[in-house]
């Protein structure tokens, strides 16, 4: 059972300006840009979709945007450890990158399972025929290890089954298809300014640049001490997550802290937490501390730029972002400014 021993109120600090070395162990690799007509291949790497609705939205969602879908052969199976086997799942994910035709891989959904697939990938297969890779959640896994793997610029994205709202659209389809940055990207504008939908706040202000890394923080805690841990020396890292209690937050962000991965980085996004709230589970009631709390407790301690808030990963309002493409935080303004595209 965790037990809180203190928690600590996060002062007031003056503006930073973080400049850093850059750590990146494989040179980058941008996968070409989606065209109209291209080609989409769909899977399920983490919990199967087996849902005729399900899939008939997947479809839709790719027909939307003008590309064609083609599925994974074991995609609605519905056998085998989790759903699908192991090997099932890992022979979409080699086979969409072997097929010349397709031209980028997207998750149908995440969910759970994604890790099983970690030391079978066939990495050199991905580096030789880089694609476009896209989804969140469960998938951070998948995106960690491909990235660290191989060098791949990949997305973390909304899915072919998420609500697609206008502001989400707005992002997603450029990072996939512009060759050029998509520069300064923030929450959706208000229609209640005294009462925002998405509130954004600047746990430690200042600036700092460096290469985006991160993803769902559940799946970043699972992958620490194996060899799919995030390098977030020099980074900006952005973690988010849904359905959370305040002192499980609390466990995975000390975790982190403890492994040096917070204080490394350059600057931190703190995305939204989706029913991240009270709890009825004996620790939180003795902790008593609400998520933001519990954030900047952790947070608020490091000497780096904190910015919180961001519509990043379980939300319907979603921002697509590239792994590994250089980016400036400025947590005062509520801002994340991509300096590169992901696509070439």
């Amino acid at each position: 059972m965790l037990t809180r021993r203190h928690f600590l109120t996060a002062a007031a600090a003056a503006p930073l300006l973080a400049t850093v070395s850059i750590s990146q162990t494989k040179p980058l690799i941008r996968p070409r840009r989606l065209q109209a007509g291209d080609t989409v291949g769909l899977i399920t790497p983490a919990t199967f979709v087996s849902d005729p609705d399900a899939l008939i939205k997947a479809e839709r969602t790719i027909k939307h945007f003008g590309w064609r879908a083609k599925w994974g052969k074991n995609v609605a199976k519905k056998s085998g450890y989790f759903g699908n086997p192991v090997n099932e799942r890992l022979d979409d994910l080699h086979a969409m990158f072997r097929d010349p035709e397709v031209k980028a891989v997207f998750c149908v959904r995440g969910g759970y399972g994604a890790q099983h697939l970690l030391d079978r990938i066939d990495y050199d297969l991905i580096a030789r025929n880089p694609k476009i890779f896209a989804g969140y959640s469960d998938i951070t896994a998948l995106h960690l290890a491909i990235h660290k793997n191989t060098g791949l610029v990949t997305f973390h994205s909304p899915v072919p089954v998420s609500a697609f709202t206008d502001y989400t659209q707005k992002h997603f389809v450029p990072a996939l298809t512009e060759t050029k940055p998509l520069g300064v990207l923030t929450n959706p504008p208000e229609s209640n300014k005294l009462r925002p939908e998405h509130t954004l706040r600047a746990v430690r202000p200042g600036k700092a640049t460096g290469r985006l890394i991160g993803g769902n923080l559940t799946l970043i805690s699972t992958l620490m001490g194996t060899p799919y841990e995030p390098d977030t020396r020099g980074a900006i890292f952005f973690i988010e997550d849904v359905g959370e209690a305040p002192y499980r937050i609390d466990r995975m962000l000390t975790q982190l802290r403890l492994a040096g991965k917070l204080q490394q980085a350059a600057g931190i996004v703190f995305g939204e937490c989706a029913d991240c709230g009270a709890g009825d589970y004996k620790p939180f009631v003795a902790a008593g501390f609400s998520l933001g709390e519990t954030v900047d407790a952790i947070l608020g301690e490091l000497k780096i730029p904190v910015l919180a808030g961001l519509t990043i990963g379980h939300t319907d309002d979603q921002l697509t972002m590239p792994l590994g493409v250089m980016a400036t935080l400025d947590a005062e303004a509520g801002t994340l400014e991509l300096k590169e595209s992901g696509v070439s």
